[in-house]
């Protein structure tokens, strides 16, 4: 305010005057300048040593990275959660804490992220792995951000270890998975076994009723043929509950039953091909494992209208493939969790059993999707398996 006044006055008073004035004016701009500086100075140094604070206390890991991937901080739960000092990190590539393939995947992603500006998981979650400094591997929700300062910019990492609630998970699906063989089991050895009793002894009573010539030797015979038909919707709940049986070679003979279902319900082409037979002594494996390739089955038929759909179990050295193939127009593999439910459900199976998930899809060339898995070779089977 005053500054306004001096500056309409100052041409009407003497220069002698008029200088001093400026003077003054200068002097106390100058000071209320250094003073709003001491001031923006300290806000800045509280900020710094709160954001510090938070950096250094919060639970998640925060890992800061630039544009070649070189780590520029590792907080004090990063520390805790892989077991490196800062000292150990800072000026290192992150991919030292990443197993393969995260590792080849990473540094692809941010060549293809620099080349093109296309992000994937930028300002979206992903589950990933983890590598420890004592080589142990563990589950991540890894969430990334991005700033630029100036001209270069930093990505920030957010991670969690989920191994606790992949745990949980484990344990519910093993037990829901238990509880519905039980009572799949229960329904066989019990229900079924009765209904059977029941229409061996309809069926003698039908044979004696009409070797006699008795009219109801016809309602004999209705109650047989009702019978039956409870014992199929019997057998059709079992296989829902339990759709592998717990014989070594149950996937092979279920695969080979969803061919048929798939043929007959909905008219497609399609084909079991089992070169060698594999055996699956862990009825947890097989019956996962089945539930994948039902999964992309169902996802095939309803996405990518094939007219051919071919199921693969193959044996390898000490890897067996799950491998389902389709004609069809192709599907969308990289979708967020609440759109794409079908392949997440599948990647989730496949990490249950410690297998690895691949889903390779192209419009109107098909999709495949492909469940690799440790298993040990029994057979020496050349033939095309005919179960």
């Amino acid at each position: 305010m005053i500054t306004e006044h001096w500056n309409k006055l100052r041409d009407t008073v003497p220069t002698e005057l008029r200088n001093g004035m400026d003077q003054l004016l200068t002097a106390l701009s100058g000071g209320r300048s250094q003073s709003q500086q001491r001031r923006d100075a300290q806000s800045l140094s509280d900020s710094k040593e709160q954001l510090q604070a938070i950096f250094n206390t919060t639970v998640d890991a925060i890992i800061t990275i630039d544009e070649a991937g070189t780590m520029q901080s590792f907080n004090p739960a990063a520390q805790r959660l892989f077991g490196y000092t800062e000292e150990e990190t800072i000026g290192r590539n992150v991919i030292m804490i990443m197993p393969e393939p995260y590792r080849k995947e990473h540094d692809e992603y941010l060549h293809r992220y620099q080349t093109t500006g296309v992000a994937r998981i930028i300002g979206i979650g992903r589950e990933v792995v983890g590598l420890r400094k004592n080589g142990t591997t563990f589950p991540i929700d890894l969430a990334v951000s991005e700033v630029k300062l100036g001209d270069r910019r930093i990505f920030t990492g957010i991670l969690r270890d989920i191994s606790e609630r992949k745990r949980l998970e484990r344990e519910v699906l093993d037990v829901s998975t238990q509880e519905r063989e039980r009572i799949g089991r229960d329904l066989h050895d019990g229900l079924g076994q009765e209904l059977t009793g029941i229409a061996f002894l309809a069926g003698v009573l039908q044979r004696k009723l009409q070797s006699q010539g008795q009219p109801e030797s016809t309602s004999a015979g209705e109650i047989v043929k009702l019978v039956n038909t409870a014992i199929d919707h019997t057998r059709a709940l079992v296989k829902g509950l339990c759709p592998v049986t717990l014989e070594p070679d149950g996937l092979m003979y279920s695969l080979r039953g969803l061919v048929d279902m798939v043929q007959e319900l909905h008219g497609i082409a399609c084909q079991f091909d089992c070169p060698r037979p594999l055996w699956i002594a862990d009825h947890h494996v097989s019956t996962h494992l089945y539930y994948i390739a039902q999964e992309a089955v169902n996802n095939a038929i309803k996405h990518g209208k094939p007219t051919e759909i071919t199921l693969g179990l193959y044996a390898g050295k000490g890897l067996g493939t799950l491998r389902i193939a389709d004609n069809g127009r192709g599907i969308a593999t990289d979708v967020p969790r609440e759109t794409g439910r079908g392949v997440h459900i599948m990647q989730h199976r496949a990490k249950m059993i410690g297998a690895s998930l691949e889903v390779i899809s192209a419009a109107n060339r098909g999709t495949i999707v492909s469940c690799s898995f440790e298993h040990h070779t029994h057979g020496n089977s050349s033939t095309r398996s005919k179960l």
